[in-house]
């Protein structure tokens, strides 16, 4: 028996002087939209240790996630297969910014002047995080 489950990611919003990055998607699916950054969690791999990995493969950057902000579920790619997002607040620690493997260009943007995100979720992650912790 085949079971369809909802893949683990670990996302992140990252905040640095009151603005919020943004990656720029350079692949399939919605190439070219801006994204929170993140990816799919490697086997075993506990979330917090994903976001860490996937943020300084993308961007360069060492981040240290700082909170829980929630779990978003949600589907990826033109066969709707199912995710689920742990996404975390994160804070700049050390490295070099630059743009690599998934992500065309990074940007930053204050809470106001937010462009629109790639997936579904992204929006309620968003509105989450303005909100605070609960």
């Amino acid at each position: 028996m085949a079971y369809r489950n909802s893949k683990p990611c670990g996302e992140a919003v990252v905040v640095r002087d009151g603005r919020v990055m943004l990656t720029r998607r350079a692949r399939a699916p919605l190439e070219g939209w801006w994204d929170l950054p993140g990816g799919f969690l490697e086997p075993g791999e506990h979330p917090e240790v994903g976001v860490v990995r996937e943020l300084r493969e993308e961007t360069g950057l060492e981040v240290r996630p700082r909170r829980l902000i929630g779990v978003y579920m949600d589907v990826y790619g033109p066969d709707g297969d199912p995710t689920m997002s742990l996404t975390y607040e994160c804070e700049v620690v050390g490295g070099q910014e630059r743009a690599d493997d998934d992500v065309l260009e990074i940007g930053w943007f204050r809470p106001e002047e937010l462009p629109a995100i790639a997936f579904e979720h992204g929006q309620r992650v968003l509105a989450d995080w303005r909100r605070g912790p609960a």
